[in-house]
């Protein structure tokens, strides 16, 4: 049987400061809010999008709990994003923001099969990100 999923539409994320994971978002992934969703006068999920990527960043203790994961915790995700350029440039942009590369370039596989280069860095929360290469000039 053949299930028909296309891959994710989102990914949620929680985070300890809404407003720094934002930033940082915006900084190094040129994200670009989409919209603010609020309970009690308050912004607890703020949705971001960042090229094909979007993630729900949720507040911690936000308190909505059928929004969340049972165990919603900061600095739990470890997330790849494809990088349509070649590594090089992602690793410039990584420097130039002030971003610590905690290993990389190295060889990865991709969920095409093809062999490409990562860099493996950290958002303000200690989660583990990724930009993976299998650009080809």
């Amino acid at each position: 049987m053949t299930i028909p999923i296309s891959g994710f539409d989102h990914l949620a994320i929680t985070v300890k400061d809404l407003d720094a994971a934002t930033a940082f978002y915006k900084r190094v992934l040129g994200a670009e809010k989409v919209r603010d969703y609020e309970a009690n006068g308050k912004v607890i999920v703020r949705q971001l999008q960042m090229g094909g990527a979007m993630f729900n960043v949720h507040q911690a203790g936000h308190g909505a709990s059928s929004l969340v994961a049972t165990n919603p915790t900061p600095g739990s995700v470890d997330v790849c994003f494809r990088w349509n350029a070649p590594i090089k440039d992602a690793v410039d942009l990584l420097k130039r923001e002030g971003v610590e590369i905690i290993i990389g370039p190295v060889d990865r596989e991709s969920s095409s099969g093809k062999i490409g280069k990562s860099v493996y860095f950290r958002d303000p929360d200690g989660s583990l990100l990724e930009f993976l290469s299998v650009y080809e000039t």
